[in-house]
């Protein structure tokens, strides 16, 4: 269980200092040549603008303004005087929210994209959200020329999901971009049959349609709890060393509620939802375990009652699972936990070994309190982080979540692709974690990945 976890190596233990320091340099030189110096340190006011030059300015105005600085920040803006602004790439956004699209083209998006709903009712708009918009905001400020796709998918159906992935594939696109998340939809550790087919869709970075998938880290670090089985004497689950066997859960509104049980097991896990001062049960679930009989995931979903509370009580019908040591991840969607780990709290599909998560950083490069951490995969996570918020010219505050953070991967590796078109996956990939500046303790972390996303120097 990656939650008390074992520290992914940070380097091949069989291959000397020298060779290592090679590779860097030569994958710098393949990707960059004549430009390969590293982006300055971050000043105090990383992408924001500073409020006395903005308080004089109209607001319509204050966006643009603060867009120059978030580009400065990024490493963009030497690139685009260059004349490198995503032209040949294609990049795909996958969301659920694209209402008002036509209102944006031309605007804050190229005047064409190309669509396609994956929905049943094949209606790309369904949804009452402009999330999707904003996420192709922000590839198009960063990456201008570049193609877009925009896709949406039936969020309970991972089929669905995949065919979106292989249809932009088959569009030739080079980055996908997807900031929502399907806890349930992985083991909470890169495993589990759709993680399996998504992989296979990618590719393995080095062949010529190879794509780059960025996923947004998750905002769950803050309602997200992983760990072992550990039963009480009436078999409940403790959430805490204190013996606490209720996890109080609230919600954040009227909208329903989801609470998600999931992870590397398929012993017969029971969760159940309460109301937290009558006792009453409104909602419970029994794992399901997939086919391969090593991934379940449990789902109770409810309306919840303005200004009430509720309860978490997880338990296992197998008596054994303690000397098991069965582990399993929960996570509410909807409102938050009073029990939480921020640890292993990379939902899907961030958690994938071949999928980029990006978590967000706010002005002083401090990790955003929500933003999910590793380090739950096979491979370090998070990869990255980006700032947040993100200026938008699309609707009055800007972007913020790791949501805006994935779209900003997307845009950075289209500019690099657009500079050298055939350059594989893995050293696109291999590019932006050399650029990446790191953030706090040396090296990978499991709060800010690589460190933050930017582009090398240009002359």
């Amino acid at each position: 269980m990656s939650c008390q976890s074992r520290p992914a190596p940070c380097a091949n233990p069989t291959q000397p200092a020298w060779f290592d320091c090679f590779r860097r340099w030569l994958i710098a030189l393949l990707i960059f040549v004549p430009a390969c110096s590293q982006p300055a340190a971050p000043t105090a006011q990383i992408g924001e603008q500073n409020a006395q030059d903005i308080a004089g300015q109209n607001r319509a105005e204050a966006p643009a303004l603060e867009l120059l600085s978030h580009l400065a920040q990024l490493g963009v803006k030497p690139w685009h005087r260059a004349d490198i602004q995503g032209k040949g790439v294609t990049v795909c956004i996958l969301d659920s929210g694209f209402r008002n699209l036509q209102s944006q083209l031309g605007k804050n998006l190229p005047p064409r994209v190309t669509t396609r709903s994956f929905r049943r009712d094949r209606e790309l708009e369904a949804r009452d959200s402009q999330h999707g918009l904003l996420c192709a905001e922000i590839v198009h400020s960063l990456a201008p020329q570049a193609d877009l796709l925009l896709a949406n998918w039936d969020t309970d159906d991972p089929k669905s999901f995949l065919d979106a992935v292989r249809w932009a594939k088959t569009q030739g696109a080079k980055v996908v971009s997807c900031s929502l998340i399907m806890p349930s939809w992985s083991d909470g550790e890169g495993g589990g049959e759709v993680h399996r087919e998504l992989q296979h869709i990618l590719g393995n970075g080095d062949g010529a349609t190879d794509m780059l998938f960025f996923a947004s880290a998750g905002n769950t670090a803050q309602r997200h709890w992983c760990g072992t089985y550990s039963p009480s004497e009436d078999g409940w689950h403790r959430w805490n060393t204190d013996g606490e066997i209720e996890n109080l859960l609230t919600p954040w509104g009227n909208e329903r509620v989801a609470v998600e049980l999931y992870g590397p097991t398929a012993a017969p896990f029971v969760v159940e939802v309460a109301d937290d001062r009558t006792g009453r049960l409104v909602g419970s679930a029994h794992l399901e375990a997939d086919a391969s009989r090593s991934v379940g995931r449990a789902i109770v979903r409810f309306e919840p009652t303005a200004g009430k509370q509720y309860h978490v009580k997880v338990r296992c019908q197998d008596g054994k699972a303690a000397d098991r040591q069965e582990a399993f991840h929960l996570v509410t969607l909807g409102g938050s936990l009073n029990q939480t780990t921020a640890r292993g709290s990379i939902p899907f599909p961030g958690d994938g070994v071949k999928v980029i998560a990006v978590g967000a950083v706010d002005a002083h490069g401090r990790r955003a309190s929500y933003s999910s951490c590793g380090p739950n995969s096979r491979e370090p996570k998070p990869d990255f982080t980006a700032l947040v918020p993100f200026p938008t010219f699309a609707r009055a505050r800007p972007f913020s979540g790791t949501s805006a953070a994935a779209p900003q991967g997307a845009g950075l590796a289209a500019l690099l692709w657009s500079n050298q078109p055939d350059a594989s996956a893995s050293l696109i990939r291999a590019a932006l974690k050399l650029s990446a500046l790191d953030l706090g303790p040396p090296g990978h972390d499991i709060e800010t990945g690589h460190g933050l996303l930017r582009l090398p120097n240009r002359p």
